[in-house]
């Protein structure tokens, strides 16, 4: 059985509160952000290998789904499930956790794998894919999340 990873824990600093009393929907985009950024740590593509393989991720797509309101100082978490992936995408799932395991929102996305050099989309190198199909094995869900693959829309009654 696959179990999502902890990859992020942090606390709702005070510049992320908003005029409603709790933390503004843009902030939680940058928590997932950040949750990107160990997901490529994760997978070998750090500071370094970045700048000496001229090779990165770029988001190409992202949902966000609103549950629950964080508040000043509670604790968060984020947690990483692998969606799928194949040579040069990764389809990834976050979700964000508040206190006593509250889920507060979710963060689908489509990472791209890129040649810096030349700006456009690139196979992810071999020690990285390597990387990806571990973290999948280790990450992907036995079902999909309820919101992944959601599409955003009005229903209308017939």
């Amino acid at each position: 059985m696959s179990d999502a990873k902890v990859i992020l824990e942090e606390k709702v600093r005070p510049e992320w509160v908003d005029y409603n009393g709790h933390m503004n929907d843009a902030e939680y985009v940058r928590v997932f952000s950040w949750g990107v950024d160990r997901f490529m740590k994760m997978i070998g593509i750090t500071d370094d290998f970045r700048e000496e393989n001229r090779y990165t991720i770029y988001t190409m797509e992202t949902h966000v789904c609103y549950l629950n309101e964080l508040k000043l100082d509670e604790p968060l978490e984020v947690q990483l499930q692998m969606l799928d992936y194949d040579a040069k995408r990764a389809h990834v799932f976050f979700e964000l956790y508040g206190p006593d395991g509250r889920r507060a929102a979710t963060s689908e996305q489509m990472l791209m794998g890129i040649d810096q050099t030349t700006g456009r989309p690139s196979p992810f190198p071999d020690e990285i894919f390597t990387q990806v199909e571990d973290l999948a094995k280790a990450c992907m869900p036995d079902e999909k999340p309820a919101e992944a693959g959601r599409v955003i829309g009005i229903r209308r009654k017939k």
